[in-house]
């Protein structure tokens, strides 16, 4: 892999580490997230910068190199994550017209 591209990758994950520091001193995070978001970055970091540990898993899978690998978990990833976003939207809108709703009867039955 291009020595530019682990770089710029290595230092994106120092950077995503330092932000999840962060989100823990100021107690947005619990610190089951913390750990989780610690270790990800961290395993984020060393693969950035040792591409070639992930080999056996690029030859078994019948990959031509390292990024193919990285695009498809990228889009897997992607897909999950809006999966998700939607669902947690949907719930939240369901909420909503259930507590509007709510509040209309209520006004309109006084």
């Amino acid at each position: 892999m291009i020595i530019g591209i682990q770089l710029l990758g290595g230092l994106f994950g120092l950077f995503m580490l330092y932000l999840t520091y962060i989100r823990r001193k100021r107690k947005e995070f619990t610190v089951k997230e913390y750990a989780f978001w610690g270790v990800f970055w961290i395993v984020f970091v060393l693969i950035s910068i040792f591409p070639n540990w992930l080999d056996p898993v690029v030859v078994s899978l019948s990959l031509y190199r390292t990024m193919d690998l990285f695009v498809i978990l990228g889009f897997m990833f992607l897909i999950g994550a809006l999966f998700y976003t939607y669902s947690i939207v949907r719930r939240v809108q369901k909420k909503l017209e259930d507590i509007v709703r709510n509040v209309a009867l209520g006004r309109k039955k006084k």
